[in-house]
C-alpha cells in the first residue's frame, strides 16, 4: 500500500515538473517569436539645412528590444514616464547603427534633439515638414490609449556639417531590428528633387547625391557582377561561341577571335537599347511582360543550341541572331536593375551605359576563358562536330526544360486587353524593330562587300 502511494506520488511529480517544462518553452518559443519581428519598416528624411543635418526617423516601437518601456496598471504605454525609455531605444537601436557622412568623412555623433511616441495611425510622415512638427511638437496626453507594441518610436537627430552643399552618404546597419529590415530614406537637398531610396538590410554605404564618376563605378561592378550571376545569360553566350572556338587557332586566329568579340559586341549593342528603353518606362508594363521575357530568353538558348547542332555555324548569321536576341536579353536585365536605379542619382544615363560596359567587361572576360577551354576539350578530348553536338545537346535539354516551365507560368496571366494604348505601344515598339532591323541589314550588307573588296573592270 505504501509503495503504491509512493509510486502515485512519484508519477504527480513527473507529470507537473513535464507540464511546467512544456509551459516554458512554449512561453520561450512565444518570447522570441515576438521579440524578433519577421518585418520591420523604417521610414527615414534627411535634409541639410546651413550648418546642420537633420535626420527624422519612424520605427516600430515593438522592434527596440532590451528597453523596459514603463506600463500602466492597464498594459498600456504610461506616456507620463516614458520619455527616459523612448529617449535610450532612440540612442541605442537608431543613433548607434546609422552612420553619416560627409564627403568621406564620417559624421559624429548626433545630437538626439526629440523622441517622441506615435499613434499607429498617426500619417506625419508622409512628408517632411508634417513629419518635423509632429516629432518636435507636444507629447501625446497622458491619458491616450496606446498599447506599447502598436506605437511608433519617432526620431530626431541633428549632426553637424561644414556646408548644406556638400555631397552626403549614410550607412543604415539596421539589421537587427527584424527578421526582414527595409529602410525608405527620402534625401531632400537643398537644390534639386527629392530622391527616394529603399534599403533592404544593411546595405552598406549608400551615396545620397553620387558624382557621376561614382555612379558609374557602382553601375560598372553592378553589370560585370550580373552577367556572371546570370546563368541564363551566360548559356546564350557559350552557344553563340561554341561553334566557333577551333577555328580561332592558328593562323588568322587573332582576326577570328575579334570576330567572336563582335558578335558578343553585337548582343551588347541590342540589349543596352531595350535597357535603357525600360529604364525610360517605354517598356510594356503588365504583370505578363516579365514573366513572357524569361520565357523568350529560355527559347533564345533553345534555338542557338538547336542551331549549333543542325550546324548552322555563319560568323555573320550569328553577330545578326546576337543582336536579334540582346533586345529580349534586354528586358531581361532591365528586370534585374529596376531596383537599382535608385542609386543612380541624378546621373540615369551615365549609369545605364556603365551598367552595359560592366556587362561587356564581364562578357569579354567569359570569352576569354571559354573559348580556350573549348579548344583544349576539342583538340584533346573529343573532336570539334561531336564536341559542338554533345554541349549543344546538354544546353538544349536545359533550355527546353525552363522554356517549358516559364510557359507554364506565363499561361497564369491574363492576356492584355487589345485597346488603344496597348495598340499604340504596340506600333512604336513594331516602328523601331523595323527601324533596327534596316539598319542591321545595312552593316551586313556593307560587310560582305568590304569582305568582297573592290570591283575590278
Amino acid at each position: 500500500m505504501f509503495s503504491c502511494l509512493v509510486a502515485s506520488a512519484f508519477r504527480r511529480k513527473i507529470l507537473v515538473a513535464a507540464c511546467a517544462l512544456t509551459l516554458l518553452l512554449t512561453a520561450a518559443v512565444q518570447l522570441r517569436a515576438h521579440d524578433i519581428p519577421a518585418s520591420v519598416v523604417v521610414q527615414a528624411f534627411v535634409r541639410p539645412q546651413a550648418h546642420q543635418l537633420h535626420l527624422l526617423l519612424r520605427v516600430p516601437l515593438a522592434a527596440m528590444r532590451d528597453v523596459e518601456f514603463p506600463l500602466r496598471g492597464d498594459g498600456l504605454l504610461d506616456l507620463v514616464r516614458a520619455d527616459r525609455s523612448l529617449r535610450d531605444a532612440a540612442l541605442l537601436w537608431l543613433a548607434r547603427d546609422i552612420t553619416l557622412y560627409e564627403g568621406d568623412r564620417a559624421l559624429g555623433p548626433p545630437a538626439l534633439a526629440a523622441a517622441r511616441a506615435a499613434l499607429p495611425s498617426d500619417r506625419s510622415f508622409v512628408a517632411y515638414e508634417s513629419a518635423l512638427a509632429g516629432v518636435t511638437g507636444p507629447p501625446l496626453p497622458a491619458d491616450t490609449t496606446l498599447v506599447w507594441n502598436q506605437a511608433y518610436l519617432d526620431v530626431l537627430l541633428d549632426y553637424a556639417i561644414e556646408s548644406d552643399r556638400s555631397a552626403f552618404s549614410i550607412r543604415p546597419s539596421l539589421a537587427r531590428l527584424g527578421g526582414r529590415v527595409v529602410t525608405v530614406v527620402r534625401y531632400q537637398p537643398p537644390a534639386g528633387a527629392e530622391r527616394a531610396f529603399e534599403l533592404e538590410g544593411d546595405p552598406g554605404l549608400v551615396r545620397l547625391d553620387p558624382r557621376w564618376h561614382q555612379a558609374a563605378w557602382r553601375f560598372v561592378t553592378l553589370g560585370f557582377r550580373h552577367i556572371l550571376d546570370g546563368t541564363d545569360h551566360l548559356l546564350f553566350l557559350a552557344c553563340l561561341v561554341i561553334p566557333f572556338a577551333l577555328r580561332s587557332l592558328g593562323e588568322g586566329g587573332f582576326r577570328r577571335f575579334r570576330a567572336l568579340a563582335l558578335i558578343v559586341t553585337a548582343f551588347t549593342i541590342a540589349h543596352s537599347i531595350t535597357l535603357i528603353a525600360s529604364a525610360f518606362d517605354l517598356a510594356p508594363r503588365g504583370l505578363w511582360f516579365p514573366p513572357l521575357v524569361e520565357m523568350l530568353i529560355a527559347a533564345s538558348i533553345l534555338y542557338m543550341a538547336l542551331e549549333n547542332i543542325a550546324g548552322v555555324m555563319s560568323v555573320q548569321r550569328r553577330w545578326v541572331l546576337a543582336f536579334a536576341f540582346g533586345l529580349v536579353h534586354g528586358f531581361g536585365f532591365s528586370f534585374a536593375l529596376r531596383d537599382t536605379l535608385q542609386f543612380a542619382g541624378s546621373h540615369l544615363v551615365t549609369s545605364l551605359l556603365a551598367f552595359n560596359a560592366g556587362v561587356e567587361i564581364g562578357q569579354l572576360l567569359v570569352l576569354a576563358v571559354l573559348v580556350p577551354l573549348l579548344q583544349l576539350l576539342f583538340r584533346f578530348v573529343v573532336a570539334e562536330r561531336p564536341g559542338t553536338i554533345i554541349l549543344s545537346a546538354i544546353v538544349a535539354h536545359t533550355a527546353w526544360h525552363w522554356t517549358a516551365d516559364r510557359w507554364d507560368r506565363l499561361r497564369q496571366f491574363e492576356r492584355p486587353a487589345l485597346d488603344l494604348l496597348v495598340l499604340g505601344s504596340a506600333v512604336r515598339w513594331l516602328i523601331a524593330l523595323v527601324v533596327l532591323a534596316g539598319a542591321v541589314w545595312a552593316v551586313s550588307v556593307g560587310a560582305r562587300r568590304n569582305r568582297k573588296g573592290p570591283a575590278v573592270n
